[in-house]
């Protein structure tokens, strides 16, 4: 039994579970435990513990299939520098690919694997096999595990070339219609409208007539006299 879903299933709270379940549209179990109460629980236990373990305990969260401690789970595993378990990681991070089954798992699960993305720039090759998968959420992940590129202030070539290859998949996604996807493309866009608004205008110039509305005027939000 993992020690961080013992704590978390202490501090269930039956009604919030039955709002929150209703608002992720989800089936699998939910405690009711907020996010600040998922933080408090990973960061108690994995203070002083080796990174080795997290791996145990991060499998055993998952398996468990309750939301609040596959989120857990994702979070356990966000560190930006790994040595020896990086690899490890990693491959715990695409173990859970195909159960992604929705947004708030998803994002917290790219938080982690996008990580290890920017720790070794060729794991791009293995992402870019996502965005032919017929699995929405594995689909969608390219982008959003993605996203650290378009947050780079002063990229190098190596993170640029980056950059232009996942923008290469937003713009092969452009055609589909699904609500997610188009709002995956409009999220990195308006990310890298911050540091790189003639790419977004660019972009948008070219691809924007083919993006559904709400995602287009999403992507230019933040563009200077947008």
């Amino acid at each position: 039994m993992s020690e961080i879903l013992s704590k978390l299933q202490a501090a269930a709270d039956p009604e919030t579970a039955a709002s929150k379940a209703a608002y992720h549209k989800t089936t699998r179990p939910v405690l009711g435990v907020r996010n600040p109460q998922i933080n408090e629980a990973v960061a108690i236990w994995r203070k002083d513990r080796p990174i080795a373990d997290w791996l145990g305990e991060a499998r055993a969260l998952w398996a468990s299939e309750i939301f609040e401690a596959r989120i857990a789970a994702a979070k356990l595993l966000i560190k930006a520098r790994l040595k020896d378990e990086d690899a490890a990681v990693w491959e715990v991070v695409l173990g859970w690919m195909s159960d992604l089954d929705g947004w708030a798992i998803a994002d917290h699960v790219a938080d982690a694997g996008g990580r290890r993305i920017m720790a070794d720039l060729t794991r791009l090759d293995q992402v870019e096999a996502w965005t032919r998968s017929d699995h929405l959420w594995t689909r969608r992940a390219a982008l959003v595990f993605t996203l650290p590129l378009a947050k780079l202030t002063h990229p190098d070539a190596a993170q640029q070339a980056g950059r232009a290859r996942v923008l290469g998949w937003a713009e092969g996604y452009v055609p589909d219609r699904e609500w997610f996807i188009q709002k995956a493309i409009a999220w990195w866009l308006r990310t890298l409208s911050r540091h790189d608004p003639g790419a977004v205008r660019a972009f948008l110039a070219t691809h924007g007539p083919g993006m559904k509305g709400f995602a287009r005027r999403d992507a230019a939000r933040l563009l200077p006299n947008a």
